[in-house]
């Protein structure tokens, strides 16, 4: 921190610091310190009323398991049609007041039954901000006009040369994360995300959503270098995208890797794996390069139930679970290493009878092993939820968990 004091000739010439009636004491601060700067622009934020979530993903011992889901700000809430209205999807995301009214909703609706709010915002944005064209095409998802085809495209060749700045093409994101803070008044921490790497080179290769990954397959296994440097492009792009959100005012991040399973084992060690440890490795450093405090991370490899071991030495916090993990047996892998589980409920279980949801919650807790533990869990569906559940359900399912965790 650079600066400097003016004192008196006779404090000079007695080596002393002491200010009596009349003396005068004059600090210049040099603001292109990164410390100073820091300081300077700081938001001003409500204290955090509930860090239940927060203390969970650091692997205290806690009252109870904190709860949330992915998701939880969108289309099966009636309120954000209304909310919504006419508007393109992406519109909204860049509309920080409509951003920060949907990822309010759920905190409203549910009052104290939830533990976190997650900003509304796409994974896809990254891309954008790469100079990629994404839609989102209603009842079909997003579609990229010009996906890339091979690494001798003009456009592959292009976005490995150009100098992305996410803090300017991205700033949405982060006016909308701040303008959240202020509005949760402490109610409950706010989760900033990102895409991982691999998933986002998915949706970048294949023009969208799809059920054959031939393209992506195609340039795994046909132009492998290339491949990595464009993801090891989206990975730094990534870690400064998370940290503007901090800086924003993200209290925790997730990193979702939602096409992880579609990689072989082989493969996930060779196009996954090293760039979620990139993010992980390089994100707590930069945090400090902007004079901030380290957050929770969380990972989200949905389908490569393979590789909850190598997950676990990541140097993430909290491994996000999709349903296809069976809880006791993830214990047991993730042993005495200090990382927490999340999820991971079948989203599809909301469908259901509420006998059908108390069970499966039933199941998580004896799984989890929560009432031994008292840690080491956060819960959540093991997915987003999907837009026809009906609200009255999801709150039913909080509420059996709240329930049935209560200290017996």
């Amino acid at each position: 921190m650079a600066g400097y004091v003016h004192r008196s000739e006779q404090q000079q010439q007695d080596n002393t610091w002491t200010l009596g009636p009349g003396d005068s004491i004059d600090i210049c601060l040099d603001i292109q310190d990164p410390g100073i700067a820091a300081i300077m622009s700081e938001h001003s934020f409500p204290p955090l009323k509930n860090d239940l979530l927060l203390r969970a993903a650091k692997g205290e011992t806690v009252e109870r398991p904190p709860i949330w889901v992915m998701r939880q700000a969108g289309r099966y809430l009636p309120e954000y049609h209304e909310a919504k209205g006419g508007r393109d999807f992406f519109e909204c995301c860049r509309s920080p007041e409509i951003a920060s009214t949907l990822t309010l909703q759920p905190i409203e609706r549910f009052g104290g039954l939830i533990d976190a709010a997650i900003i509304f915002s796409d994974i896809l944005v990254i891309p954008q901000a790469m100079g990629m064209t994404v839609e989102m095409v209603d009842k079909k998802g997003p579609h990229f006009p010009d996906p890339l085809q091979t690494p001798a495209d003009k456009q592959y060749v292009e976005l490995m040369q150009r100098n992305v700045d996410v803090a300017k093409e991205l700033d949405y994101v982060y006016k909308a994360i701040t303008l959240t803070r202020k509005k949760l008044d402490g109610r409950v921490p706010l989760f900033g995300f990102t895409g991982a790497p691999w998933t986002l080179l998915c949706y970048m290769v294949e023009g969208g959503g799809t059920k054959l990954f031939k393209q992506v397959k195609t340039w795994i296994y046909k132009y492998p270098e290339e491949t990595k440097a464009l993801l090891q492009k989206i990975s730094e792009l990534c870690v400064e995208y998370l940290a503007l959100q901090v800086k924003a005012g993200a209290q925790i991040v997730q990193v979702f890797d939602s096409w992880a399973g579609e990689l072989s084992p082989s493969s996930f060690k060779k196009f996954s794996q090293p760039y979620l440890e990139y993010i992980a490795k390089h994100l707590p450093p930069r945090l400090k390069e902007l004079g901030l405090e380290p957050v929770p991370m969380v990972v989200f490899p949905k389908g490569a139930w393979y590789a909850l071991d190598a997950c676990a030495n990541m140097g993430y916090n909290v491994i996000g679970m999709d349903w296809l993990h069976d809880p006791a047996e993830a214990v047991k892998i993730v042993g005495d290493r200090p990382v927490v589980l999340q999820g991971n409920a079948d989203p599809g279980v909301l469908y259901g009878s509420h006998e059908s949801i108390t069970e499966v919650v039933k199941e998580m807790i004896k799984g989890f092993d929560w009432h031994n533990r008292k840690k080491g869990w956060i819960v959540n569906l093991g997915h987003g939820i999907t837009p026809f559940v009906n609200p009255d359900d999801l709150k039913f399912f909080f509420e059996e968990i709240h329930r049935l965790t209560k200290t017996q």
